[in-house]
């Protein structure tokens, strides 16, 4: 749940070293041949501009580097009728949905322009092409449910009606914010290229004046809830669907913008928002927030969860995580987080897990049994078995599971987890469940 970090600037020296050897390598005309015929064939597809949707190009990135593309959309970038004069909405194909976006004609290479091919194989080549890291380089920013309870065509039309990002960036407190995924805002937004946001109440408004009006008047200076816990800066509150609706359907607004979730929730009586805080003299500034239902039935403990993007890789998804597990210990039950998850959720989760258990079995030297774990830490049993055994930690015998961990692979598997998020210091929990409450 961090954030990845990418170079904006070209390779120092790239170019010149690159003209450098043209121009010792080949006659003087061989450059000039060269750019002849690549104005040649780029002077051919601009008979064929605007280019169409489906089309399939190499599209200069903020790396200043080439990357595959493919065109999701198209506009008119100005009043003329010059069949040059489009952007164009384009998919990285390497890359995850989040980083499409709206590219000008001139980072396009028309040299490079191809027709659509069968998408299963041209996305089975791409995800050959891309190392592990690299994939999780890019996607490992949130924990996103999937979609894999979708039928081929209700995926299709999920993907149809969010393919292009309605609003471009955000402003809330002190940050401006880029989107990454379409949310349903109400039609009237939908013009906004950016949107701000009341920090405090999350009202969000079309024009900077406006919210300047709007915090002159509004009161609050933290979330409209209960404040359950205070750690040095850091407080979490819990707000209830039921009582602040507004709230928590503008807080999904907010979510939806990064995560690409099938559902937003608009009957937000059903669940309880926990927000975290960074508190200073100004306020209590949200940083991330997850969500569960006020009654599962699946033992959820956890709906959605985001830590918002300027606040990521501080070890708030990990806090966050950790949180929901203390109040289902508070609660007395066992806890997972709602399914399905994507192979990333599954990701963050299983880190978390894995530190957890290892810890306690470095402790406990193996001697302890599946139940004895889920009983110490409300993790369930399910989940418990699935990431002992993806260590191999486990084994069946004589009909039933025998954990066996030697303590310098319990000390290579922890090394591997990597560190944990921000510790939840329990004695500064304080709250009583939902269903003890009135």
């Amino acid at each position: 749940m961090g954030s990845m970090e990418l170079s904006t600037a070209p390779e120092n020296g790239t170019a010149a070293a690159a003209a450098a050897c043209n121009g010792g390598a080949a006659p003087a005309n061989g450059g000039v041949e060269r750019r002849l015929r690549s104005s040649a064939a780029s002077a051919s597809w601009a008979a064929h501009l605007p280019l169409e949707v489906g089309t399939r190009v190499m599209c200069r990135w903020r790396d200043q580097k080439p990357h595959p593309v493919k065109v999701i959309e198209r506009r008119k970038s100005a009043a003329s009728s010059s069949p040059a004069d489009y952007e164009y909405y384009v998919h990285y194909t390497e890359f995850n949905r989040r980083l499409d976006e709206w590219v000008k004609l001139e980072q396009l290479d028309l040299d490079t322009v191809e027709a659509d091919v069968d998408e299963k194989v041209d996305d089975k080549a791409t995800s050959l092409k891309m190392t592990r890291h690299q994939k999780r380089k890019i996607d490992e920013t949130h924990v996103e449910q999937g979609h894999e309870e979708l039928d081929a065509a209700s995926l299709r039309e999920h993907e149809e009606f969010t393919k292009v990002k309605n609003i471009a960036k955000i402003e809330l407190g002190k940050y401006e914010i880029d989107t990454w995924y379409f949310s349903p805002f109400p039609p009237e937004y939908n013009d906004s290229a950016k949107l701000f946001f009341c920090e405090f109440c999350l009202n969000f408004m079309k024009r900077k004046e406006q919210l300047q009006r709007h915090m002159k008047k509004c009161d609050l200076k933290h979330p409209p809830g209960d404040e359950i816990y205070r750690c040095g800066t850091l407080s979490m509150f819990e707000v209830d669907g039921k009582k602040n609706k507004v709230y928590g359907q503008n807080l999904c607004y907010l979510a939806k913008l990064f995560l690409d979730h099938k559902t937003l929730y608009y009957d937000v009586d059903l669940f309880l928002f926990y927000i975290l805080c960074e508190c200073d003299d100004r306020g209590c500034h949200m940083v991330g927030y997850f969500s569960k239902e006020k009654h599962s039935e699946e033992a959820y403990n956890l709906a959605c969860i985001l830590t918002l993007p300027p606040y990521q890789r501080k070890g708030y998804g990990k806090f966050l995580i950790a949180f929901s597990y203390e109040l289902s210990k508070k609660e007395g039950k066992v806890g997972t987080p709602e399914r399905p998850l994507s192979d990333l959720g599954l990701l963050s989760y299983r880190g978390y897990w894995t530190r957890v258990l290892l810890e306690i079995l470095k402790k406990h030297k193996s001697n302890i049994s599946i139940k004895e774990l889920s009983d110490m830490t409300a993790i369930k049993a399910d989940d418990i078995l699935s990431t002992l055994q993806s260590l191999d930690l486990i084994q069946y015998r004589k009909g039933q599971h025998v954990i066996c961990a030697d303590p310098k692979v319990l000390d290579r598997h922890l090394k591997a987890a990597g560190r944990g998020g921000l510790d939840v210091d329990v004695s500064k929990l304080i709250w009583t469940p939902y269903k003890e409450q009135g």
